[in-house]
């Protein structure tokens, strides 16, 4: 069952997260989607006419996002289809977040009146979930086969009643990669029933770091697309062949050529009622992360050609610019301008994180900090939501509250990745102090660098047991421009007046396997635990 911050999540109104620019016309513009959804498949429902996409989501949750389309360009995020990343003790939210682990690549199929959805976790083996209906109840995760270094997962139910799953290998785990295996599969999608059999093999000095492999059939032949070359600078590849287990021909269909967009590739073919073809992929970003894109897809001599082929090599260029899908109802688009349900937590849920409800959309409590503390990357309740467009400013109306007999808890904003930023206030005294603290390379232990910026008297002090409580009410704002470059201000008026922070310029950087974050934390270095009350958040 989900827990009841996920609930809240999914009950929320749909979300939109995609281009602005592209909500009418009849072209549409790269990227449709300016935010972190790596690893993108998708599928369209029996009539063609729905579609739903998922994405990677490694530590963080809920997980595997849910989005919606019903014209490929413009998304909603209407569900996740994971409450918690399994197994749940080694991602507990009393441990340290396992940053980068968890759920990579997951692939979503639609079949005999079910959606299916299967991911790797490099860690522990390949796991599944399924639901008659994405928007609604997903089944607790099935693990189909453990192991390490198993990733990248994606089913066929063939013809003639039996069942693939084909994947590639993490060398971080296995010590090898660039090979896809296909191993046989049990009807119902459980378990493999076979050894995996190597049915291409990347390590030939072309298309090295071969991985993310999506199967399909059609036309007698199968099919497997796969990402070569790199996440920055790879191609799209296809393999075709007329036996399961090979041998493969292989084909690039689509790379960067004389476009600007790099590395474009690992995604989903979908197939509309209207008898068009498209491809979803992703295009890496850095601090922005791998941003979704949409390309066409024509079929010549039972090949693929993805993108623009202007020179008829059978390899197209990434499109920026496209004429809209045909034939697919008009997007009717969602206005909200922020919404809890695009914010993860940094690991499971657990209830000492903090809870939803009353005036406020979250209530995060302080995370009671290592005696060894150097820096946030130990913090598993940070509350954080992915840079939704290359520009746009986040403005937050916050309460901090600590009680009056402890000291140096800090509530606040953040811009979190491999380098981070926060900006909040630490209780001192009698008094909230503004701080900044930045840090660089956090993985590696790198201590924070912090400055003081002004002093507030409390708006408030109440009695509350044995030691009164102290309350602050400020507006933090952080402002993202091209680039990742990040100010910041704050306002003590309720955001009629705000205050440049000087000096605090800071440049964000992705973090591991996923594109920076901005965000709430609330932190202490013990005694009783300061809270952090969001009460609106407004993206523009």
């Amino acid at each position: 069952m989900l827990s009841s911050t996920v609930a809240v999540m999914a009950a929320v109104e749909p979300h939109i997260v995609s281009n602005p620019a592209n909500i009418s016309g009849k072209t549409f513009a790269n990227p449709i989607i300016h935010a972190d959804y790596s690893d993108p498949d998708a599928v369209a429902s029996p009539d063609g006419r729905t579609f739903y996409m998922t994405a990677s989501s490694f530590q963080c949750t809920p997980g595997l996002p849910i989005l919606k389309s019903t014209d490929l360009v413009n998304w909603d995020i209407v569900n996740y289809a994971l409450d918690s990343v399994p197994p749940v003790d080694f991602y507990a939210g009393t441990e340290l977040p396992r940053h980068g682990k968890g759920v990579w690549a997951p692939c979503m199929r639609y079949h005999n009146g079910e959606y299916y959805i299967y991911w790797g976790d490099p860690d522990f083996g390949i796991y599944m979930v399924k639901a008659e209906n994405p928007e609604g109840q997903w089944s607790e995760p099935v693990l189909v086969r453990a192991g390490k270094g198993l990733i990248d997962p994606t089913p066929l139910w063939d013809e003639d009643g039996k069942a693939y799953l084909a994947n590639a290998w993490a060398a971080s785990r296995s010590g090898f990669n660039s090979v896809i295996t296909v191993s046989e599969m049990s009807a119902d999608g459980t378990r493999l029933i076979s050894k995996p059999r190597i049915v291409y093999d990347g390590n030939d000095g072309v298309n090295h770091t071969i991985e993310g492999p999506k199967l399909y059939r059609r036309n007698g032949y199968y099919y497997i697309f796969a990402p070569a070359g790199g996440v920055v600078d790879g191609w799209q590849l296809v393999l075709r062949s007329k036996n399961i287990y090979g041998p493969y021909e292989p084909r690039i269909v689509m790379a960067q050529g004389k476009s600007s967009v790099n590395g474009p590739h690992q995604g989903a073919w979908i197939s509309t009622a209207a008898g068009e073809d498209w491809f979803i992929h992703f295009q890496d970003k850095g601090a922005y992360g791998r941003v979704i894109h949409l390309n066409p897809m024509q079929w010549h001599e039972d090949w693929p050609v993805i993108g623009n082929d202007t020179d008829g090599d059978g390899c197209g260029d990434a499109v920026e610019k496209w004429t809209r899908p045909a034939g697919l109802t008009a997007y009717n688009p969602n206005t909200t301008t922020s919404s809890e349900a695009l914010f993860q937590w940094h690991a499971n849920y657990s209830d000492f994180f903090g809870f939803p409800g009353g005036q406020s959309l979250m209530r995060l409590y302080g995370h009671t900090l290592s005696k060894d503390f150097v820096n946030i990357w130990e913090v598993p309740n940070l509350w954080l939501q992915k840079f939704p467009a290359e520009e746009f400013t986040m403005t937050a109306n916050l309460r901090v509250s600590a009680k009056s007999n402890t000291e140096g808890g800090s509530s606040g904003i953040v811009v979190m990745g491999w380098d981070y930023c926060r900006l909040g206030l630490e209780k001192r005294g009698d008094s909230f102090v503004l701080t900044s603290a930045t840090c660089t390379d956090a993985e590696q232990g790198t201590p924070e660098t912090k400055n003081e910026i002004a002093t507030f008297k409390p708006s408030r002090i109440y009695e509350a047991g044995l030691h009164p409580n102290m309350e602050l009410d400020i507006t933090l704002r952080v402002k993202v421009s091209k680039g990742g470059r990040c100010t910041f201000s704050y306002s003590t008026d309720g955001g009629k007046k705000f205050t440049h922070v000087k000096g605090l310029t800071f440049r964000a950087r992705a973090g591991k396997w996923i594109g920076a974050k901005t965000g709430f934390y609330s932190i202490t270095p013990g005694g009783d635990r300061p809270w952090l009350d969001v009460l609106s958040v407004n993206i523009d």
